[in-house]
């Protein structure tokens, strides 16, 4: 298995179109031949990121994250200070058909999504707050549509920040930081950490 730092602003898998090609997963081809994606990280997105040797360790890594035996966390900095130090949020998410790629929260026909988060610092300067993030789901852009859904979107969000929140920083302001996984030929805890570049 290969565990990758991805860059942001850069796909995980190839896009539609020759101008969407450079990704991860074709780079690390090159060295690896056999490298095969297990999950993806949204394009503005940076952080960990697992990928298998062949199609045995794929399906087998597949099946940690299908039966969420992947612990992940990322760190984020977000608009505002949220009125609790920790919580959760749970909210159903589902894609915004008429503005894909856009997701949303929708109680009738949205997935189950939790997130729980963290405070870890604040910032009264740029009225922003560093946050603990770990999706107990993996749904699409759930971390960023859960923040958002509760006042205080990541800075630097170019889907679901406003303006001013958006212009706050010059990319996303989100990394996956750290994950934590049992080999599945060893059978040894293995846990990854990458320090967030903001």
């Amino acid at each position: 298995m290969i565990v990758a730092g991805k860059p942001v602003r850069l796909l995980s898998v190839p896009g539609r179109g020759p101008d969407k090609q450079d990704c991860l997963i074709l780079r690390l081809q090159r060295e690896f031949p056999d490298a095969l994606i297990v999950h993806r990280l949204d394009f503005d997105t940076s952080g960990l990121i697992v990928l298998a040797r062949g199609k045995k360790m794929h399906r087998a890594l597949s099946l940690l994250f299908q039966e969420r035996r992947v612990e992940k966390r990322y760190v984020a900095i977000v608009e505002g200070r949220p009125e609790e130090s920790e919580g959760e949020i749970d909210l159903p998410l589902c894609v915004d058909w008429p503005n894909r790629p856009l997701h949303k929260v929708d109680s009738e026909s949205g997935k189950p999504a939790l997130t729980r988060y963290r405070v870890i610092g604040h910032d009264d300067t740029h009225h922003a707050s560093r946050v603990v993030l770990v999706p107990e789901t993996g749904r699409t852009h759930q971390l960023r549509v859960h923040m958002r859904a509760i006042g205080h979107p990541i800075l630097g969000d170019p889907l679901y920040a406003d303006g001013e929140v958006r212009n706050k920083a010059d990319r996303l302001l989100l990394h996956a930081e750290w994950l934590s996984l049992t080999h599945p030929v060893t059978g040894k805890r293995l846990a990854f950490s990458s320090a967030a570049p903001f």
